[in-house]
């Protein structure tokens, strides 16, 4: 690796002051399984050399976000070590020529993927599959998630809702059984089951003299499954656990964290809804009065960034990676990172393998004055 001129390392080390720029950029970007096995593939400088992460690298030196949310990153049991192996391996490398970047700040912490239960969820006879751990997963932290940012974490208030039980949410889905439900999940398992089947996180970033509040998730695809919908209507309380969250009141009473403060989110307090939601605002099904997706695009404290796009797709499928700043926000730019056919830099999107099969979503705001 050639030796980068001492300006630009300045630059990548630096926190940023938000007077110092026009925009301050927030994304989110599923990089497909960005497991520790991934991460460990380094050439003989110790410098990573995955064609899928450099791909996905590249991507974000590209976009350069101030903050960015990633899913499907392994954390372990909450271990920012792979995030920061991510960053001093791949995104502090020129990865094609592009501007290294590094995040001071990280943010990590436990997940339920891979959790053992103790319990047979999926009802195919035995307790110690994937899909009997508290969020499907085939080790614990499979499928975590990560915040790196640019800005202080203010890490005293941020707040954890993995281990929320999900009938604790009133008029909860939970196919129990109850209220002509379908009976699925045992009394026991119900109660054992969490919300999340990550978790949701109530990250605030210092921006200036403002707060920001990043809520963090990535809810259970709503499929892989049968009629009892265990996964869509896991799926659809998990998105709505943020309206009730940013809507407060009595919609908002049951709320608890894993810290043990109760309530939502402060009526003043800005935010950004971020994440991989695996919910499309078109083609989901409205099996409970509205596609999920809506419960949010639709909320009056919301503002949809990116409606404006021609193609909001974020993968395939559609559009299901979201993010969503507060209607107090001042949104200046928004984008999806996905070249056009002739574009050279389509090879960067072409197959999973080039970095994922997920597109980063980005949205600017304008710094709060100071």
């Amino acid at each position: 690796m050639h030796a980068l001129p001492i300006a630009i390392v300045l630059a990548m080390f630096a926190q940023v002051n938000p007077t110092d720029h026009e925009n301050v950029r927030i994304a989110t970007f599923n990089i497909w399984e960005l497991t520790e096995a991934k991460l460990d593939q380094t050439n003989k400088n110790g410098t990573g050399s995955n064609r899928q992460l450099k791909g996905a690298a590249e991507i974000i030196q590209r976009t350069r976000p101030d903050i960015l949310l990633i899913n499907e990153i392994d954390v372990g049991n909450g271990d920012t070590s792979y995030a920061r192996r991510f960053c001093r391996r791949y995104l502090e490398v020129s990865q094609n020529g592009q501007t290294p970047i590094s995040y001071p700040e990280i943010f990590a912490d436990e997940v339920n993927t891979g959790t053992p239960s103790g319990f047979d969820l999926d009802n195919d006879g035995r307790s110690n599959g994937p899909g009997d751990a508290l969020g499907y997963g085939r080790y614990v932290g499979q499928y975590g998630m990560t915040v790196v940012s640019r800005f202080p974490i203010d890490r005293k208030n941020v707040r954890t809702f993995r281990t929320l039980s999900w009938t604790k949410m009133p008029n909860a889905l939970i196919p129990d059984g109850n209220d002509n439900k379908p009976t699925w999940f045992s009394r026991e398992e119900a109660d054992a089951l969490p919300l999340s089947s990550k978790s949701h996180w109530d990250v605030p970033i210092q921006i200036g003299t403002e707060t920001i509040h990043l809520l963090c998730s990535h809810p259970t695809p709503p499929i892989f499954d049968g009629k009892e919908d265990r996964n869509g209507r896991r799926n659809f309380d998990e998105i709505r656990f943020w309206a009730d969250y940013i809507s407060g009141g009595k919609d908002a009473a049951y709320i608890v964290d894993d810290q043990g403060r109760t309530g939502p989110l402060a009526s003043s307090a800005k935010f950004v809804i971020l994440g991989d939601l695996n919910a499309d605002p078109n083609k989901d099904p409205a099996a409970y009065g509205q596609p999920a997706i809506q419960l949010l695009l639709g909320h009056t404290k919301i503002k949809d960034g990116v409606s404006k796009l021609t193609d909001a797709r974020t993968c395939d499928f559609g559009r299901i990676d979201y993010v969503l700043p507060s209607s107090d926000l001042n949104v200046t730019d928004s984008g999806v990172f996905w070249p056009k056919t002739n574009d050279p830099l389509r090879q960067l999107v072409q197959r999973r393998e080039s970095s994922s099969d997920h597109r980063l979503v980005w949205v600017d705001i304008k710094p709060p004055s100071n």
